[in-house]
Parts: structure tokens; sequence; C-alpha cells
């Protein structure tokens, strides 16, 4: 039997809970330049403001605006006026299911085919590519910023 602080499904959950509030509150000003955190869009030009937050270990109905029983009144309001993603299929593994969040490509087509270990083909290199664009890189030119806590897992290169 496995011991420790996950056991518990419950305890399991608020984690998940708390480190999405974090994400949140870190997050809180990534916003297109000159608007207003608070703001679901851009005074200026109308552009949405993008917020994009993958966690680890969560089940699909962990939070509130999914089904879950942990009340979520924050993350649910975002839902509620903005766009709910109800279809992304993991690769299995961290690395490989970033790869292909970040990019909108195949893990194994950016580069990350197992994790960030380099196995010596281009698409076990073990990092993003150099033909792999990111979602932040394509919304750079539109004048979005962009901001990232937590492990980054997708190579050092």
């Amino acid at each position: 039997m496995r011991m420790g602080i996950y056991r518990n499904k419950k305890i399991k959950s608020l984690l998940n809970l708390f480190f999405i509030l974090f994400i949140l509150l870190a997050l809180g000003a990534c916003t297109r330049k000159g608007s207003q955190a608070s703001k679901l869009t851009t005074k200026a030009t109308g552009a949405p403001n993008i917020l994009l937050i993958f966690a680890d270990d969560m089940g699909y109905s962990d939070i509130g605006c999914y089904g879950g029983e942990v009340r979520t009144p924050n993350i649910d309001e975002l839902a509620k006026q903005g766009v709910k993603f109800s279809q992304f299929y993991n690769a299995g593994r961290c690395c490989p299911s970033r790869a292909s969040l970040l990019t909108g490509l195949y893990s194994h087509q950016a580069g990350i085919g197992h994790m960030d270990a380099d196995f010596g083909d281009p698409s076990y290199q073990g990092y993003l590519n150099k033909k792999s664009l990111t979602l932040a890189e394509a919304l750079k030119p539109a004048g979005y910023l962009s901001y990232m806590v937590g492990k980054w897992h997708v190579g050092t290169e």
C-alpha cells in the first residue's frame, strides 16, 4: 500500500486546486500590452486575454466548472466568460504532453518523443526543435506578453 500525502484523493484535489490558484495569482498580469488585468478583452483592440492552465495529475472534473466537488468560483467565472477546452489528449507523460500543448504538434514532431533526454534521433532529442513554434512565439508579433509559472520540462536548448 502506497503511503504519503497523496493517499487521500481529497487532499490531492485540494493540492491541485492550490496549485491552480497560485498560477492564477501569478498570471494575474498576463494580459496584452496596455490592458487592465481585470478585463476579459483589451479596450484598444478587443483582443482576448489568454490564460492557459496545464496541471499534472489533475482529473477532468477536479474543478467546479467541469463538475467537480471542490468549489472553484474564480476559475468557474473565467470559464463562464471564456472558452473551456474539453478534448485534450495527453501523451501519458508530462514532457510530451507539454510539448504538444505548447506547440500544437504531435510531441514527436516537436522533438519530445519521450522525456527530456537526447536519444540521438530528432523525434527524441529531448527539447523543442527549431521548427516548433510555441503559442507564445506565435502571439508575440500581435503584441501579446507571455508568462510561465511551474516546470518547463521541455528541454534546456
